[in-house]
C-alpha cells in the first residue's frame, strides 16, 4: 500500500515485511522490542501493578535526543503479526497490568486496529504517542482508544525542524491533542487508575524553561479538564551527545523555575517528574522480552 498515515506524507510502498523509501522505515506488521509491565509511568497510569507496555519500532518523527534511540532510529525490534500482537495484549492483561501501552504507534494505527479486533482487552488501551499524528487517524481510533497520552515537544517551528526535523509538529501535534481532549474530555478513574481521559506530556528541554511555560499555558487554554505531566528526566542520548546545548541534562535553576510557575497556577491534575529523574537507569532494557 501507499502509505500517508503520518504528517510526512511519504506516499511510501509498505507491505507486511518491507518498507520502501518511508521515513519510519517500518513494515505494515508490527515491530517490538519489548512488551512487559512497566512501572514509570504517571501514577496514574502505572499504579501498583504495573503499565502492560508495548515498545514499537521506528518512528514518524525520529528526535535527535530520543531514549528509545535504537528502536527510533535504528529499527531495533522483532517483526510479528497481528495475531501475535493481540495475544501480547492478553498476555499482559493476565499479568495483571493495569492498561496496555502502545508506545509510538502512530505507524502501526492499522495493525493495532485489527489486533484490538481480534481480541479487545477488560482494561484500557492507552495510545503514547509523540503528538505527530494526523486528526484523521485520532478520529479513526475513537472507538479504540480509551486514553490518550500526548507529547507536546514545542511550540516552536523552528525548534520542531532543528530537533525533530518536522517544522510542522507543533501545529500537527495541537490538532491532534484537542482531537483527543474531543474524545476523552474529562478524565474518569477507578481506585486511582484511569480508565478513560487525556494526558498531555512535556519534557523540558535544556535551554528551554519558556518553551516548557508555554507549553503549560497551552494547555491551561485549550485542554484544561486534561492531566498535565511535566517531565524532568531529559537525559542526552543519540545524537544530542554533540548538540549543544541538549547535550546535558537540565540543571535545578530551570527545573525550579518551571516547576515554580505551574505550582502557582494549577495544583489538581498535574504531575511533576523529581529532578533525579534523568538518570538512563530509568530507560528499559530492550531485549525481545515478553515479544
Amino acid at each position: 500500500m501507499k502509505c500517508n498515515l503520518c504528517p510526512r506524507n511519504c506516499n511510501a510502498e509498505r507491505n507486511d515485511l518491507e518498507n520502501l523509501n518511508g521515513y519510519c522505515k517500518m513494515p505494515l506488521l508490527p515491530r517490538v522490542a519489548r512488551a512487559a509491565l512497566h512501572f514509570w509511568e504517571e501514577p496514574c497510569i502505572s499504579g501498583e501493578n504495573g503499565s502492560g507496555t508495548i515498545f514499537f519500532s521506528g518512528c514518524s518523527l525520529g528526535c535527535v535526543y530520543c531514549q528509545n534511540y535504537d528502536l527510533s532510529h535504528n529499527g531495533y525490534g522483532k517483526n510479528i503479526t497481528i495475531e501475535r500482537l493481540a495475544e501480547i495484549f492478553y498476555e499482559l492483561e493476565k499479568q495483571g497490568a493495569n492498561n496496555i501501552n502502545l508506545v509510538n504507534p502512530t505507524h502501526y494505527v492499522f495493525a493495532i486496529k485489527k489486533a484490538l479486533d481480534i481480541y479487545r482487552p477488560k482494561i484500557p488501551i492507552v495510545y503514547n504517542s509523540s503528538g505527530y499524528d494526523k486528526v484523521q487517524t485520532i478520529k479513526s481510533l475513537g472507538k479504540y482508544i480509551d486514553i490518550y497520552l500526548f507529547d507536546l515537544k514545542y511550540l516552536s517551528n523552528e525548534t520542531a525542524f532543528k530537533y525533530s526535523g518536522a517544522g510542522d509538529y507543533p501545529e500537527v501535534a495541537k490538532k491532534a491533542i484537542i482531537e483527543g481532549y474531543k474524545q476523552k474530555e474529562n478524565c474518569v478513574f477507578k481506585d486511582g487508575i484511569l480508565q478513560s481521559g487525556l494526558i498531555v506530556r512535556h519534557l523540558i528541554l535544556p535551554q528551554a524553561t519558556k518553551t516548557a511555560i508555554s507549553v503549560f499555558d497551552w494547555y491551561m487554554e485549550n485542554t484544561p479538564n486534561a492531566i498535565f505531566s511535566v517531565m524532568s528526566q531529559y537525559t542526552p542520548c543519540g545524537d544530542a551527545l554533540l548538540l549543544p546545548p541538549i547535550n546535558r541534562n537540565i540543571t535545578e535553576r530551570e527545573y525550579d523555575k518551571v516547576i515554580s510557575y505551574i505550582s502557582n497556577k494549577k495544583t489538581d491534575g498535574i504531575y511533576i517528574q523529581d529532578l533525579e529523574s534523568s538518570s538512563k537507569k530509568y530507560i528499559p532494557e530492550f531485549n525481545l522480552f515478553g515479544v
